[in-house]
Parts: C-alpha cells; structure tokens; sequence
C-alpha cells in the first residue's frame, strides 16, 4: 500500500500545483480549508500514483538501516562528479510488467507483433528499481492512443495505454521527497515505429512536462550542457535528452534547456564504441563514450546462445575496462549497455542477460565477478537487463 507522505503538498505551494494538475481545477489556498486540503492532497497523490502504477508500481517503503541499496548516495561526498560515479540503471525500464498475457490485453491497440519475451527486460517496478540501488532509467516515450498525452513503449509494444508520462516523473518526484539524498538520471528516448505520429504537437508537450511544469521546476536539475557534482544534484532529476527538439516553434518560451543533449543523429546503432560529443566549454569538449552492442551484429542467425552471450559479454568488458582506466578520459562520461538481444535466432534478452537456465550462464553472471574484483573503481553508468536477477550485480557497481 502507497505511504501517503502529505507533509510536501501541505506545507509548500507546490501542493496546489498537484491539485490542479490532478483533479483539473484552478484550486487556491484560499478556496478550501486546511483539513480539505489534506483530504485533496491525498486522494491527488493516489489518483496519479495508482494511474502510473501500470509503470511506477507501488512503494512499499525502504529502511536505510536494513537495505544498504535505499540511498547509497549518502556517504558518496557532495564533490563528486556524477562523470567520476559508478551508476547502476536499467535498459528498457518500462517494460517490468510486459507478460504475454498483457500483450494479448492490448492486441486491441498494437495488432499482432513478436511474442512479449522480445519485449520484456525487467521484472521489477520503478520504485522497486529506486528502492534496490537503480538511479539511472531508460524511458521510452511516444504518443498514447488518442494521441493528447504521453506514453511508454518498447518498439511496438504499447506498455500502458492509460499512463502518462507526467504521473510517471511524479513517482520520481515522490519517490525523491523521501530520499533527498539521491539524484537519479533519466535517459528519455523517443521511441519510433509506434505507430503514433512524432509531430510538433508531441515536441511541445514533452516540453512542457520537462520544462515548463512547476514541479519539474522544483525536481529537475536546471543546469545545462554538462554533469555537475552529487552534491548539486542531490534530490534531483538529471535530463540524459536523446531526442531533438527540432520541431518547436522558435519563439522565446520554447528556449529553455536542461540536462545534456546526447543528439540521436550520432547515437550511432549496434555499436560498441559510441564517441558523442554533447557540449565544449573553454575549448573542451565533453564526450559521452557509450557501448550499446545490443544485437551481437556479426554473428549468423545460426549462431547458438554461448556465443551470442561471449560477443556481448566481451564488448562490455572491453568497455567497462575503458571506464575503469585512470589514464583513458578520466572525466569523461561512460555508459555501458550489459543489455542486448538477437532475436533473429531466438536468444531473448532474458537468456542474453540470464542464460538459457541450464549451462549457459547470461552476461549478469558472467559480468558480476569482473565487478566484485574492480568494485570501487569509476565504471560510468552501466544499463541492466533483468537488474536483480543475479544476486550482488547492483551492489559490485556501487560498492556496498
């Protein structure tokens, strides 16, 4: 059950915002006393939080005391740069709850398309991501069915007609009252071949939800072109941005940025050696050097699951060996996929991450010796398929 934590929206202005946004009125401080307000707060927080749940999942609470992976920001130094951290995220976040029996729920929106275990890449909640160690998400978005409000796919795959992006980033704002010690990173990715148009209209209001909402204001580090220390980012969101805002009108109120532009152009595909320049400052330029290897390309369709798993095992390792190099970019930004797939011969990305359940050990087992024996050192952020499956990965990542 959700632990309403009504002491944000009752003692700061950001609570009529919530109301508005939640029951579509122009409520004031003013206009109800303050036993209504902490009835209408309550039943905002659950209606937005029960309508993102299909994403969010429901927040069970999480004791520090008990869980070294609650906030393990905590004893991190404020002076850290987020570029010199060792993150854990995970690729394809939103695809937690997305069964067979779920695609054939929504058969009615996507028609028939490749069996859900294609699809599917977790198998835990958002919160339950926050609550065991995850700060970094990879969120697919396009339009909803109806095409007004904002959506989460994977590929063709309609993961929740009724969810809106908006009740999704307020799970993270909710989820960070409560953790102020944390910032999490929120790599957001428009998601092509939906079937639903990317048009202006869909530009203006992602923009809208990142950049002009009061909340996002409050939970979104303002800071743009670069990554700043922990300490400034703490209880924040950071925008990883790899979508353009190319089509918005050019006028002034549409000139705000935050976050860093990771631009899809040079994102190049199924490459393990991205090198992505995202801004230059005095001169400088800073590079986001990224892995996303994610369909072992090379290899024939006959090749078995072994190998497929080795390819990718081995450009991650070669990858994360880069991260780990004090004399290779030490303040840079790395980001590793340990994610992939190759569907063309059957090897889903759960056998790609956990095995075939048998003699083929996945790349999660096949990384978490690799992490245990250079835990401590900067590894960048490193995307998980199936994040927790194997016991011990989040924690080598940050060392606890």
């Amino acid at each position: 059950m959700v632990i309403f934590r009504l002491k944000l929206f009752a003692s700061s202005p950001l609570y009529y915002t919530l109301l508005a946004n939640a029951l579509g009125q122009g409520t004031t401080s003013d206009s109800v006393s303050s036993s209504v307000q902490q009835n209408l707060a309550q039943a905002a927080l659950a209606a937005i939080l029960d309508r993102g749940a299909p994403i969010l999942g429901y927040d069970t609470g999480c004791d520090a005391a008990l869980n070294a992976t609650c906030d393990w920001m905590a004893k991190i130094p404020d002076d850290t740069l987020l570029v010199h951290m060792s993150i854990p995220g995970t690729h394809d976040s939103s695809t937690w709850n997305y069964t067979q029996a779920r695609q054939d729920e929504l058969l009615g929106y996507t028609g028939p398309i490749e069996a859900a275990e294609f699809f599917q890449c977790q198998e835990h909640s958002y919160f339950q991501m926050l609550n065991g160690g995850i700060r970094a998400f990879d969120l697919r978005v396009a339009w909803n069915p109806g095409n007004d409000t904002i959506g989460f796919y994977h590929a063709q795959a309609l993961l929740a007609p009724t969810t809106r992006f908006q009740d999704v980033l307020f799970g993270f704002y909710y989820w960070l009252d409560a953790h102020p010690t944390e910032t999490v990173l929120l790599s957001i990715n428009h998601e092509s071949g939906t079937g639903t148009e990317y048009t202006e209209a869909f530009q203006e209001a992602l923009y809208d939800a990142l950049m002009n909402d009061e909340l996002a204001t409050k939970f979104w580090s303002q800071v743009n072109g670069t990554l700043t220390s922990l300490g400034e980012a703490r209880g924040k969101l950071i925008l990883l941005q790899r979508f353009d805002f190319n089509l918005l009108p050019t006028a002034p109120e549409y000139s705000k940025r935050i976050g860093i532009h990771l631009d899809p152009e040079d994102w190049t595909d199924d490459d393990p050696n991205i090198t992505l320049v995202y801004n230059t400052i005095d001169g400088v330029e800073q590079v986001a050097y990224i892995e996303d290897y994610y369909e072992t390309d090379g290899l024939p369709d006959s090749a078995s699951a072994a190998l497929n798993i080795q390819w990718k095992y081995n450009a991650t390792i070669a990858h994360l060996q880069e991260a780990i190099n004090p004399d290779i970019h030490p303040d840079q930004l790395y980001i590793t996929f340990a994610s992939s797939e190759h569907d063309t011969d059957g090897e889903t990305p759960r056998i790609m991450a956990l095995g075939n359940g048998t003699d083929v050990p996945g790349v999660n087992q096949k990384i978490l010796p690799w992490l245990q024996e250079n835990s401590g050192k900067r590894f960048g952020i490193v995307m998980l398929d199936f994040f927790d499956s194997v016991p011990g990965v989040v924690e080598a990542i940050i060392n606890v």
